[in-house]
């Protein structure tokens, strides 16, 4: 009796200690793999988008703003300028297609640079409904008028992330927007010492503060926004501007991504000086359509 107690009670003793060692290593194992994740950067997301978080993105695209232009230009001696209304008085289409283009670079994980530039080419031709008085010439009622306008718009702008995570980004933008602008008109007249015109050009440069978001809503979709004003008068200048955008990115095929948007401007300067005396006031706001190629390395999002 007592050779089957010692027969039983020793397997059971050697199945206990190996059952125990095994419990060991398991718990070891399956306990390392989560401490070491618990230490690492979050890049899930970085190999998941390969459109989102690059060191560089450049946009081209097209633009189809509704514009809303005046223009006041004073002459000499104290002569007052007409209030211009260029798309009622001149006959400027108010609906316009152009193109625009963007580059971004991301300096580090909350820190960004932006360029962009816009042009717009407009001209016109029209019988004055009204006298117009414009520098140092009166166009008449029922006078035969061509005008035309020229405006470059070049946008450069800081961005710090003050919320960086993965999937959103919420920050800071400071930039300037500078407008290159040429303006005329021309009376059209039978013989050529009865025509005349008037040109004036000027560069613009008007600093801007603002707020911006960028957002991952799923694996192929991201959404950006922005909003920026300043209003500043220095001596003689005395300008302001706001503008806005909204568009959303789907991503085609790993780093190619279309944009669709809705973006506006409304800017105003008014100048003081001996060589141009009046008002700039131009809006515009309208859908954007843009290809996007991002590429570069991909930052480095934490979790926490």
């Amino acid at each position: 009796m007592k050779k089957l107690v010692y027969f039983l009670i020793i397997p059971l003793f050697f199945f206990s200690a190996n059952a125990q060692t095994t419990a060991e290593i398991t718990n070891e194992n399956t306990l390392t793999p989560v401490k070491n994740s618990s230490d690492e950067f979050q890049n899930s997301a970085a190999d998941d988008l390969p459109w989102h978080g690059r060191r560089f993105k450049a946009t081209a695209g097209v633009f189809f703003p509704v514009n809303n232009t005046e223009v006041e230009v004073n002459g000499t001696g104290g002569r007052i300028g007409t209030d211009i209304d260029f798309e009622k008085d001149l006959g400027f289409e108010t609906n316009t297609v152009s193109f625009f283009g963007a580059f971004e670079w991301r300096a580090s994980r909350r820190s960004r640079f932006n360029l962009e530039y816009f042009y717009l080419k407009r001209n016109a031709s029209k019988t004055l409904q009204k006298e117009i008085e414009f520098q140092d010439h009166t166009y008449p009622v029922n006078a035969r008028v061509s005008a035309f306008m020229d405006n470059q718009m070049v946008r450069f702008a800081y961005g710090y992330a003050i919320i960086s995570k993965p999937k959103y980004e919420l920050g800071l933008l400071i930039g300037a927007h500078v407008m290159l602008a040429d303006v005329g008109l021309r009376l059209e007249a039978n013989t050529q010492e009865l025509e005349y015109h008037d040109g004036v050009n000027f560069t613009a440069p008007l600093p801007d503060v603002g707020i911006w978001g960028e957002f991952v809503l799923g694996k192929k979709v991201g959404l950006y926004a922005n909003v920026n004003y300043f209003a500043l008068k220095i001596n003689d200048i005395d300008g302001r501007i706001i503008s806005y955008n909204l568009s959303v990115l789907y991503n085609v095929y790993k780093n190619f991504s279309l944009t669709a948007g809705y973006t506006g401007l409304n800017f105003r300067l008014d100048v003081t000086k001996p060589r141009i005396d009046g008002f700039f006031k131009w809006g515009y706001n309208g859908p954007t359509l843009a290809a996007t190629y991002s590429f570069g390395n991909h930052v480095k999002f934490y979790k926490h």
